[in-house]
C-alpha cells in the first residue's frame, strides 16, 4: 500500500491520519435547493475545526450526516473508518460510541441528578458499576463540578447545565467531539469557559467539530475555520476568522 494511506472497510485509500472525510457530498430533501451541494472535506486526527455560517447554510445538516443520522444523496462520508453510506443499522450504535454529542440546548435527564446524567452515558454501553463509580467523579472534576454531583439538573446555571452536558460527552472517551451551538444559550463569561475545557479536551487529543455563530469566540481562538453558506463551504482556512457575509 501507498505510504501515507490506510484503507477503509470499503477498501478505498483514504489519507493516513484522517478521521472525516468528506467526498462530493450532495444533501437534497423533497423540495428547495440541496442543504449540501458537493461538499468535499477532510479532518484530521486531532484537529480543531469550526464549522461557520448563516443559518440555512447547510451546518446543521452536516452534524446530522457525520451521525449518520441522514445519509448523503450523493458522494461518499467515512468516520474513523467506517463508510456511513453503507453502515448496516445494527453497527450505527457501535460506530457513534466513538462519537461526543454537545447540543445548544443541554438534552440533561431533569428528572436525575449530574452524577446520574454523566452516568447514564456509561449504562448504556454496559460500563461496569465499578467503573461507572470511579469515572463519574474524575470527569466531573475535569468539568469543574466535582462539588455538584448530587444536585438537580433545575439546581444548576446555563452553564453548568453545559458543562454536565459536556461531561456526558466526554465520559466515554470518544475519539470525536461534535459540538452544535454549544454556547447557543449562554452568557460571555460561561461561553468562554465552555470553550476553554473544549480547548483543553482537543489538546488531549480530542477531535473537536464545533458549530457556531459566535463571532468572537471564533476570531480570538484562531483555530481552523470552516465557512459555509447556501450549502457549500465558501472558505477553508487555517488560524481563520468568522467572515462577515453581504
Amino acid at each position: 500500500m501507498e505510504k501515507g494511506f490506510r484503507k477503509k472497510k470499503s477498501g478505498r485509500q483514504i489519507p493516513e491520519g484522517e478521521v472525516i472525510t468528506l467526498e462530493h457530498v450532495t444533501k437534497s430533501y423533497s423540495s428547495g435547493a440541496p442543504a449540501l451541494n458537493d461538499v468535499s472535506l477532510h479532518v484530521k486526527k486531532g484537529e480543531f475545526v469550526f464549522i461557520v455560517g448563516d443559518s440555512g447554510s447547510g451546518k446543521s445538516t452536516l452534524i446530522k450526516l457525520l451521525l449518520r443520522e441522514l445519509v448523503p444523496t450523493n458522494g461518499e462520508i467515512t468516520v474513523l473508518g467506517y463508510n456511513l453510506n453503507k453502515i448496516k443499522h445494527n453497527k450505527i450504535p457501535k460506530f457513534r460510541r466513538n462519537l461526543g454529542i454537545v447540543f445548544q440546548d443541554f438534552r440533561l435527564l431533569k428528572d436525575r441528578n449530574v452524577y446520574e446524567n454523566v452516568a447514564f452515558a456509561q449504562r448504556i454501553v454496559q460500563t461496569p458499576t465499578r467503573e461507572i463509580k470511579r469515572n463519574v467523579p474524575s470527569i466531573l472534576a475535569t468539568v469543574n463540578l466535582a462539588g455538584k454531583y448530587k444536585s438537580k439538573i433545575n439546581q444548576l446555571s446555563g452553564g453548568e447545565q453545559q458543562r454536565v452536558a459536556l461531561a456526558r460527552a466526554l465520559i466515554n472517551k470518544p475519539t470525536i467531539l461534535l459540538a452544535d451551538e454549544p454556547t447557543g444559550n449562554l452568557d460571555p463569561n460561561n461561553s468562554w469557559e465552555i470553550m476553554k475545557l473544549m480547548e483543553k479536551i482537543n489538546e488531549n487529543g480530542t477531535t473537536v467539530i464545533v458549530v457556531t455563530h459566535n463571532r468572537e469566540i471564533v476570531n480570538a481562538m484562531k483555530k481552523r475555520v470552516v465557512t459555509m453558506k447556501k450549502g457549500v463551504i465558501i472558505e477553508d482556512e487555517e488560524e481563520g476568522t468568522y467572515i462577515d457575509e453581504d
